[in-house]
């Protein structure tokens, strides 16, 4: 195995490490559609990741890319939703402190 592929596994176990338990059941999903072998013990699944064909290597990376373009969608909304929060609340505070004036004339 070439260094290039080594260290392309090592940065794809440490991204699916770092996921939430969610999302590392997904990607057991995947595995184990694609009929990978799975150890199971009372610390949880170990999959040796080396001998993965190419085809599993690059299903798990596209749920990876697709769990990131899906975090970036929801903090874009989250800003947008904030940014909206705080326009029409500004402009509401606004509004309520406007003094009225009468002239009785």
């Amino acid at each position: 195995m070439n260094a290039d592929k080594i260290e392309k596994l090592e940065h794809l176990k440490s991204k699916i490490e770092l996921l939430s338990k969610h999302h590392q059941l997904q990607i057991l999903s995947v595995l184990s559609k694609n009929s990978c072998k799975i150890n199971e013990n009372k610390s949880g699944c170990y999959i040796n990741i080396s001998f993965l064909p190419d085809e599993t290597i690059e299903k798990m990376e596209e749920y990876l890319h697709y769990i990131e373009d899906q975090e970036e969608s929801l903090e874009t909304v989250e800003y947008q939703k904030a940014e909206f929060k705080n326009a029409f609340f500004n402009e509401k505070e606004d509004k309520d402190n406007v003094t009225i004036s009468y002239n009785s004339k």
